[in-house]
């Protein structure tokens, strides 16, 4: 290590450069020698954060940014003369040394450091990274600019896709704002991202800066300062969740300024302009009761459908992209315009190119998420069913287009519910014949004539899961005269964890509409969705895990008894999952706990022996669910379970108790007088001090909460 240290100072600047990107290599794994050399390899920095090699000036920005996010307690003694040097970087004449200056700010925020050591720096970094956000000349986004709807996609336009598969009980996360994922990353991004989480750190202190140079750029009208207002756009709509506060009383004014944008001659005007009212959604939706709000709502609606048909490429998808964010927070508020919604929409389908065909299958998908059943009505299905069935009809097996088509489809048919019944049959089919040709393309791509993508049996998986939801019963004909139990199977085996997650989610559906259909081979389907539950397999695939389970779950209350055999196996799984929560996801411990409720409603003499072992973490957990059917099951579970065996849950009273009190009311009335039994039963057998002593354990709003129970 010394010896490396030393070419820090050698004349040669390629020495200079491959010692110092020598010694960054080890910064991750910090060995003691770089360690006890840290004095000297920090001087090395300070000493060529000026040198004249743009490669060197550029691993001296690496080497910070490395140290801030592994070893920020290296750099505190001197983080004030780093970020000084470092702001110095982040206006490089280089782009790249800047480039790598910039990923400083989001890296020292990441690690938590304290803001204090930033806020001096602010109205001076925040104008450079303003400056570093306009379009720089040779940014290839301008020559895409200039493409209209008439230039054909190129391959390395088709950004790679990954579908998710379904999950039970999540809840969905938000999608990352990605502007152009095929796009490389540049200064200008790595600035409006600094300026993201720098308003995220410090909120509204950044705007008494930032507001004057927003301000100064909008103003600028003339056609040469475009780049320059553009950026001030991009500004407002980086700082739209860090700043929210200090806006939000501008924020009728600044949406309004943005609508005539919409129209800017500018493309990537237009296009920014979409994304920076998409970050303001919530904002325009919750303002529709304000003076002005609906008007205003409808103008961007408006909008964003004009931009959606723009003869601009990048634009097309930008307004896509935006109008899905709006459909989200929008929902039901979007009905009294689905005509023409759909009119825009469709009027798109006919012109867009792939690339932007699958934003807009999304859009499509999200307006059914957001308007559910509404969407069933003659007058909408004849705008947007017949488009969909021709290009769904075109689409060989083997073609991955379908992907997106196959999401929208799945969003559709759930939406309409039964409304779907009239288009079911082929799409079924459709889907049992790629699940098989898949499986054959598996051992034999020759036969099958295409090489294996499971992505379309995870695809076909999901929307079969979509018909079961929308259908519900509807479906059970379609199952009867298919081979699709025998495919559900081998899916449930498949080695790859994404086809076992989604075959799985399959799997509680179809339990639900028509288990008899499931029955001849019932006890291979409990084996297999109870093997995923093992500690090793939650670790490897914890959403294969929650699916298996909420399946299990699903079986059980349709299949009582005949659950048994693997009941003792399940329990054993779910119980540790239980105890030891810390670092699963919500999702799991969720399901798990309804699951074991259920197995105790449909098995309470085979359970009630041993719930000491897991009573108190079920009850925690079961604190935790909100209100709905699903938890009436696990409680109608403790109920049986404590019938069959009172004596054994005495020692837990106080988290039954506390479980109980965790609901905000318990709308089956059957449930409610049985919850009531348990109380009382329990108010006997203690006798009244002893009951008064449980009590004194509680918090004041449980005893309060358990008095409606008469207790």
């Amino acid at each position: 290590m010394p010896r490396i240290l030393q070419f820090f100072q050698s004349p040669h600047a390629s020495l200079r450069k491959l010692a110092l990107g020598c010694i960054n290599q080890y910064i991750v794994v910090m060995p003691s020698a770089l360690y006890m050399s840290m004095d000297q390899y920090l001087q090395g920095l300070f000493n060529l954060a000026k040198d004249p090699s743009a490669d060197v000036r550029k691993l001296v920005c690496s080497a910070w940014v490395q140290l801030i996010e592994v070893r920020p307690s290296i750099l505190e003694p001197h983080l004030k003369n780093v970020t000084e040097l470092i702001l110095q970087a982040n206006k490089d004449s280089d782009d790249e040394v800047a480039l790598e200056a910039c990923e400083f700010w989001s890296a020292y925020c990441d690690v938590s450091m304290p803001p204090e050591g930033l806020r001096e720096f602010l109205p001076r970094l925040i104008p450079t990274l303003l400056s570093n956000m306009v379009y720089a000349d040779d940014d290839e986004s301008l020559a895409d600019a200039e493409e209209d709807e008439s230039f054909p996609d190129r391959d390395q336009d088709l950004k790679p896709r990954f579908h998710a598969s379904r999950l039970h009980g999540s809840e969905t996360g938000e999608d990352d704002d990605d502007d152009d994922a095929v796009n490389v990353w540049n200064l200008r991004k790595c600035s409006a991202a600094g300026l993201d989480v720098l308003s995220n750190v410090f909120g509204d202190n950044i705007l008494p800066t930032l507001m004057p140079l927003i301000e100064q750029n909008l103003a600028r009208t003339d056609d040469d300062s475009w780049k320059e207002r553009e950026t001030a756009v991009l500004s407002l709509g980086a700082i739209a969740e860090g700043c929210i506060a200090g806006l939000y009383p501008h924020l009728p004014q600044i949406v309004a300024f943005l609508i005539p944008l919409l129209d800017d001659k500018f493309p990537l005007i237009r296009s920014i302009t979409c994304w920076t009212l998409s970050r303001y959604s919530k904002f325009i939706v919750q303002s529709l009761d304000h003076p002005n709000g609906r008007e205003q709502f409808d103008k961007i609606l408006m909008g964003l459908l004009r931009r959606i048909l723009d003869t601009n490429k990048r634009v097309q998808e930008a307004a896509c992209s935006a109008f899905a964010t709006l459909e989200e927070e929008a929902a039901e508020e979007l009905v009294p315009h689905l005509e023409v919604i759909l009119q825009h929409l469709m009027c798109a389908y006919g012109k867009y190119q792939k690339r932007n065909l699958r934003i807009l299958y999304d859009a499509l998908g999200t307006l059914a998420d957001a308007v559910g059943a509404e969407l069933n009505q003659a007058k909408y299905l004849d705008i947007f069913m017949p488009p969909l069935i021709t290009k769904w009809q075109q689409l060989q097996n083997s073609d991955k287009d379908l992907f997106p088509l196959l999401e929208c489809f799945t969003s559709i048919a759930q939406a309409l519910g039964p409304g779907f019944a009239q288009f079911a049959e082929p799409v079924f089919q459709r889907c049992i014949n790629l699940i098989q040709s898949q499986q054959l393309a598996k051992i034999d791509p020759t036969a099958a004539g295409s090489l294996y993508d499971r992505e379309f049996i995870v695809c076909s998986l999901d929307l079969l899961s979509g018909l079961a939801e929308g259908l519900g019963a509807g479906i059970e004909s379609l199952v009867a005269q298919s081979n699709l139990r025998d495919l559900l199977l081998q899916c449930c085996m498949d080695e790859a964890a994404d086809v076992r997650q989604s075959a799985l989610a399959l799997l509680g559906d179809l339990s639900r509409v028509c288990p008899i259909h499931l029955h001849p081979r019932l006890q291979e389907f409990l084996t297999v969705a109870a093997k995923q539950l093992s500690p090793q397999s939650v670790k490897d695939a914890v959403s294969v895990a929650n699916n298996a389970c909420w399946a299990i779950g699903e079986l059980a209350i349709k299949i009582g008894k005949e659950i048994e055999p693997v009941v003792i196996n399940v329990v054993s799984c779910l119980v540790p999952i239980l105890k030891s929560p810390e670092g699963l996801n919500k999702s799991l411990i969720e399901n798990s706990a309804i699951t074991l409720g259920r197995l105790s409603w449909v098995c309470p003499d085979i359970m009630a022996p041993h719930m000491d072992h897991f009573m108190q973490a079920w009850c925690s957990a079961l604190c935790m669910i909100r209100d709905d059917f699903e938890k009436e099951d696990a409680f109608h579970g403790l109920c049986a379970m404590v019938a069959a065996n009172p004596s054994g849950a005495v020692g837990s009273l106080a988290y039954i108790c506390q479980a109980c009190a965790s609901w905000t009311e318990i709308k089956s009335e059957g449930l409610h007088s049985e919850v009531c039994q348990i109380m009382n039963g329990y108010k006997q057998l203690l006798g009244n001090s002893g009951w008064e002593q449980c009590m004194a354990t509680l918090e004041p709003a449980v005893v309060q909460r358990l008095a409606r129970y008469g207790v």
